[in-house]
């Protein structure tokens, strides 16, 4: 790979993980008499907030080889 195609793929989970942070911290409407039991009430975005954080993950492990694989030759 290229150094900006590289580089772009460590921005773009940059990006990625800053709105899966989002994602995760972001809190549903819950009411005062509602059990706080239920995580998915309370966390609605969850489920792809950590979907988010893997493709992040992916781009971030793939520049990561491509570049060490290429400052060893």
């Amino acid at each position: 790979m290229k150094f900006k195609t590289e580089v772009t793929l460590l921005i773009i989970a940059i990006m990625l993980f800053a709105i899966a942070m989002f994602f995760y911290s972001h809190q549903g409407a819950v009411g005062e008499t509602a059990s706080i039991a239920s995580t998915e009430s309370v966390y609605p975005y969850r489920g792809l907030a950590l979907a988010i954080v893997g493709i992040g993950s992916i781009s971030m492990v793939t520049a990561s080889v491509s570049y060490t694989k290429k400052s060893k030759i």
